[in-house]
């Protein structure tokens, strides 16, 4: 009998849950170039756990969870990686307590039509938001979200990612006032 989308689980459970999925789903070894340049003989494509429906439940959940002492009024990254989890987050919270986040997304470049926007969704100046991430490494992708952010007007404290690669994120998103919040650092799979 498959496990019910609505099984309560404990904290501990949900992030063992998803770590397993994570690391039977998601996690390559091998030789791989990485959005930052680098390369890297780990490689986490977090697609397969995003776009299933028990990995991205517990995405949200843990996610709601780790930032749940952290002003929010929406959340959201970078296109594409952020999208699925971010829109997670926002249907989860909807019934996961009293507090209800809407989403919005930062496109890599702006539409060159309508509105021409670079944010789409619900974050509006003058919020605070969180950029969420599916794997960061040195924090420079969610730096470009970040800048498009707060550019018009959002305050952006803290980036809460699925996987920490450990490969300088913490230290440079912190020289930017940045802090971030990881469920999972990449020593946790080694």
């Amino acid at each position: 009998m498959p496990e019910s989308a609505v099984q309560t689980r404990s904290d501990a459970e949900a992030k063992a849950r998803l770590k397993d999925i994570i690391a039977t789903r998601c996690m390559k070894r091998g030789t791989f170039k990485l959005a930052s340049g680098a390369t890297s003989t780990w490689y986490f494509d977090m697609k397969p756990a995003v776009m299933d429906p028990e990995g991205s439940h517990l995405m949200a959940q843990l996610m709601l969870d780790a930032l749940a002492s952290e002003p929010m009024d929406s959340v959201g990254g970078l296109a594409m990686g952020a999208i699925p989890i971010a829109t997670a987050i926002s249907t989860v919270s909807y019934s996961h307590g009293a507090r209800r986040i809407p989403a919005f997304f930062v496109r890599k470049e702006p539409k060159t039509r309508g509105t021409e926007q670079l944010v789409e969704g619900l974050a509006k100046s003058g919020t605070t938001v969180v950029v969420v991430e599916d794997v960061t490494t040195t924090g420079g992708s969610a730096m470009k979200a970040v800048a498009a952010l707060r550019e018009m007007g959002c305050t952006v404290n803290v980036i809460a990612t699925v996987l920490d690669r450990q490969e300088g994120a913490e230290e440079n998103l912190a020289k930017e006032g940045i802090r971030l919040v990881p469920l999972f650092r990449r020593d946790d799979f080694a």
